[in-house]
């Protein structure tokens, strides 16, 4: 079967366009949109703290 054929991918196809004409394909409006939604949606969002990087053996530039 063709992708082009497949209803699955026509419907994801469909709702990955469903922003973009949203918008108007002006990415600016779509960002500001987001914006304002994490605003009046901070209950809703997850924020960890940042993690420090951990150095592996691999990351060890000594070779001991």
């Amino acid at each position: 079967m063709n992708t082009n054929d497949d209803p699955i991918v026509a419907e994801i196809r469909a709702i990955r366009r469903e922003p973009a004409t949203r918008f108007g394909d002006d990415i600016n409006a779509l960002c500001d949109f987001l914006v304002e939604r994490d605003r009046e949606h901070q209950d809703r969002l997850v924020n960890y703290p940042p993690r420090s990087p951990r150095v592996t053996d691999a990351d060890d530039a000594s070779g001991k």
